[in-house]
């Protein structure tokens, strides 16, 4: 006999079945809300704050305009490609600091490609990925083959392409980039900014490959239990050496995407996507599927933190604001996470 046969068998007797019928259906609507908020409380704050900023007096008369959210949706095209970049090798617990870094040093690349060099836009744009592949690959190989430390050597890695970056350009601003690719990067198609179609693009694709290819699911099993997954045969150290070549290849299409943006490049222009970068994807852990990292809970990161720094910035705020916002929103969603997290773990071991 089980202990749950037991511990059925304890009910007392002269207790009509119906009282523990109607006991649960009276309670039972409990744990379903908390699991409900628990999933979907982000999105419920999101949509609260869009409301605030759209009713505050303050605000209405900017905020809710189709102008203002092309140009939020837009804006934050470079720092969801950003997000995604750093998303990857996060699922396999691999912290990838050097994304802002690649940024700036593809953005770079790209520009000298099409200005000095003179080479069409497309080749430009096949630099700056390839370069930000090659970049993913040394620290892939680092950290996967070496077994080094992957906070220490992306770190280590955005100096040091802070410090290349910074000779490359000759510490000048380089402008002069093709008007195709500043079209693109400002223009319009159907009235939607055009980098939404290519955001779109990515987030697909990273959603299908972490979802539903082998390499994503070797990618979530190492991130689970790594040990398990070298146990079971999974080519962990080739996964982590790929997940970080995808990541530097996402930066760099980031990169190439930020000098369409912006029509210029300079080597300290990447390293302020870091931590927005962060914070979207540890508030996206928190939203959706609770504890783990998913492009649709980095998506609902990105546009809470840009959404919310929008509306405080049309209210008035100083500008001391924004970095604060996302530092609190990194450590609260750090924290969330983890909780979530270690009660996801204890809820699979029972």
């Amino acid at each position: 006999m089980t202990s749950q046969d037991q511990t059925t068998l304890q009910v007392p007797t002269d207790q009509p079945p119906t009282e523990d019928g109607a006991a649960q259906t009276t309670h039972g609507w409990r744990p379903s809300m908390l699991r409900l908020v628990e999933r979907f409380g982000l999105v419920m704050l999101l949509v609260v704050v869009v409301v605030y900023f759209a009713l505050d007096p303050a605000t209405s008369a900017t905020f809710p305009t189709t102008s203002n959210l092309r140009n939020i949706v837009a804006n934050e095209s470079v720092l969801i490609l950003v997000a995604l970049a750093a998303l990857i090798p996060l699922v396999a617990h691999r912290f990838d600091l050097s994304v802002g870094a690649i940024v700036a040093l593809t953005s770079i690349a790209a520009a000298k490609a099409t200005t000095s060099m003179e080479l069409p836009v497309i080749v430009g744009v096949a630099i700056a990925v390839a370069v930000g592949a090659l970049v993913g690959l040394t620290n892939g190989i680092l950290i996967a083959y070496f077994r080094a430390n992957s906070l220490v050597i992306t770190l280590g890695m955005s100096t040091l392409l802070g410090g290349v970056a910074s000779a490359w350009s000759g510490h000048q601003t380089i402008v002069g980039v093709p008007v195709a690719l500043t079209t693109f990067g400002n223009g319009l198609w159907f009235g939607i900014p055009r980098p939404v179609f290519l955001v779109v693009i990515a987030a697909l694709s990273v959603s299908f490959l972490l979802g539903l290819t082998i390499f994503g699911r070797g990618l979530l099993s190492v991130g689970v239990n790594e040990t398990a997954a070298h146990l079971v045969g999974l080519p962990v150290q080739r996964t982590v050496a790929l997940a970080f070549v995808a990541s530097g290849a996402l930066a760099g299409l980031a990169g190439a995407l930020l000098l369409a943006r912006t029509g210029s490049a300079a080597s300290g222009v990447g390293v302020g996507y870091l931590l927005p970068a962060l914070a979207a994807i540890f508030l996206g852990s928190t939203t959706i599927r609770p504890g783990r990292y998913t492009v649709a809970g980095t998506l609902v990161g990105v546009f809470f933190v840009a959404i919310s720094i929008n509306g405080l910035t049309l209210a008035g705020a100083a500008d001391w604001v924004e970095p604060a916002f996302n530092g609190g929103a990194v450590i609260v969603a750090v924290a969330v996470s983890s909780l979530l997290t270690h009660r996801r773990l204890r809820g699979a071991s029972r």
